[in-house]
């Protein structure tokens, strides 16, 4: 069997038995397995602590994936140290980023594989983050869906502090243990879990938490909060509530939505109960309940909320009918225009095609998330603001500053920017407002 059948048949076992654990896995890893894994893994990231780059590790592919094989199932395997560096996160914050070797990192595709199928029966409609067929924009039109059919709602904007550094391992193990207990894949998810961090030169081993930036850590994460919160709330909270209710949940980031204020209060009240059972803390001032709904029913001007890099608010449709906008975040956007300016300063003596290919694959990337319905105004602003960045530091490239504005057209004539561009359309759905 090749690679998708076998996963195919795992999704129908774990589908037929809901409750049973797997007890016998790892005959599943073969070179077929592993050599799909090495193609399904990342080539372009950051080494790790050995500094072995992914074209140094494809020299001698088959040997290297052997030998990785066979101590992985002799238990011969040992989980280097995750080398860690901070990226921004917001103007005082920085996130934490693991960088695994990449022999780790194909191992770790190899029981992603093998765990995600199984999961995949398990996991429920509100979880978007890392999941097959899944994405930010389905979380996003979701989210958007669910307040337009309540034409508004009380809203839970919540935040869990420090999630992938405060992550329960012990509760972890017993989350896998309803489903996983094969021998091999334990000890391996046991061995990266107690794996050591490399920061600022010295190796610590973390009591709790899992890095982020490694390949199995997104499940892991996943297993974890559809156990602490989707379950919770499909099984436990929506029976007893009074109205409509709905969650959306990427990753660690979430928000849910209630028809009725007493049900969105009382869960309000229970929620950091529930997480901190498993060790996660609630953020107090980064968590509030807000009334999410058109200006006109409720008399007053209607608060904003940010999700996954989009603020949220109420605006009125050409046929004065209230929807709800999302627009770029303010922050994601002045952060992405830093970027692009300090890129343009530190390369402005490139060619100019140089310097144009890599503005049109940002501009691009950019496009490809931030592009969505309602958000024409701030991508137009992030083109127009690229341009003059462009344009300032191609004047800076010697000291007469002589490039007017003119010139500078001619250019972009030659080499002109992608303009800007909708690739996620809400219109598709049934019953929006056009």
């Amino acid at each position: 069997m090749d690679v998708c059948t076998k996963q195919r048949r795992l999704a129908e076992l774990a589908r037929q038995s809901p409750q049973m654990a797997f007890t016998s896995l790892n005959h599943y890893l073969d070179m077929d397995w592993m050599r799909e894994a090495y193609r399904r893994t990342r080539k372009d990231s950051a080494p790790g602590v050995d500094g072995e780059t992914a074209a140094e590790f494809a020299q001698h592919l088959d040997e290297r994936l052997a030998d990785l094989l066979e101590r992985a199932k002799s238990g011969r395997y040992v989980a280097p140290p995750v080398k860690r560096a901070h990226i921004p996160k917001g103007p005082n914050e920085t996130r934490p980023i693991g960088m695994p070797t990449f022999e780790n990192k194909v191992l770790e595709r190899a029981i992603v594989m093998l765990l995600e199928p199984i999961y995949e029966q398990d996991f429920v409609d509100c979880s978007h983050g890392f999941r097959p067929e899944r994405s930010c924009h389905r979380a996003l039109e979701s989210l958007w869906r669910s307040i337009m059919a309540m034409g508004g709602c009380w809203l839970i904007d919540a935040d869990i502090k420090k999630f992938f550094d405060t992550l329960n391992k012990g509760h972890l193990r017993a989350m896998l243990d309803r489903r996983v207990r094969d021998g091999v894949i334990r000890r391996l998810i046991g061995k990266w879990l107690s794996a050591g961090v490399l920061e600022a030169g010295a190796v610590w081993y973390p009591e709790k938490g899992t890095p982020q930036g490694g390949v199995i850590s997104p499940l892991l994460s996943n297993i974890y909060l559809h156990e602490v919160l989707d379950v919770w709330f499909e099984q436990d909270v929506r029976p007893r509530l009074r109205g409509r209710a709905f969650l959306i949940r990427y990753a660690d980031d979430f928000v849910m939505g209630f028809e009725r204020q007493d049900d969105a209060q009382r869960v309000m009240e229970v929620l950091p109960k529930r997480f901190a059972r498993f060790g996660l803390t609630i953020h107090p001032d980064k968590t509030r309940r807000l009334e999410f709904c058109p200006p006109e029913r409720t008399g007053r001007p209607a608060p904003s909320f940010d999700f996954l890099g989009f603020t949220h608010h109420w605006a009125k449709s050409r046929q004065g009918r209230p929807y709800v906008q999302r627009q770029t975040r303010k922050e994601r956007l002045a952060r992405s225009l830093r970027e692009i300016g300090e890129w343009c300063r530190a390369h402005r003596h490139d060619t100019l095609y140089a310097q144009w290919q890599h503005l049109r694959a940002a501009m691009r990337g950019h496009y490809g998330y931030y592009g969505i319905t309602g958000n024409h105004r701030r991508l137009n602003g992030y083109y127009e603001a690229v341009k003059r960045l462009w344009h300032k530091w191609l004047d800076r490239r010697s000291n007469r500053r002589d490039l007017i504005w003119e010139r500078f057209l001619r250019i972009l004539d030659r080499h002109p920017l992608p303009r800007p561009q909708v690739v996620c359309s809400v219109f598709r759905v049934v019953g929006v407002v056009h």
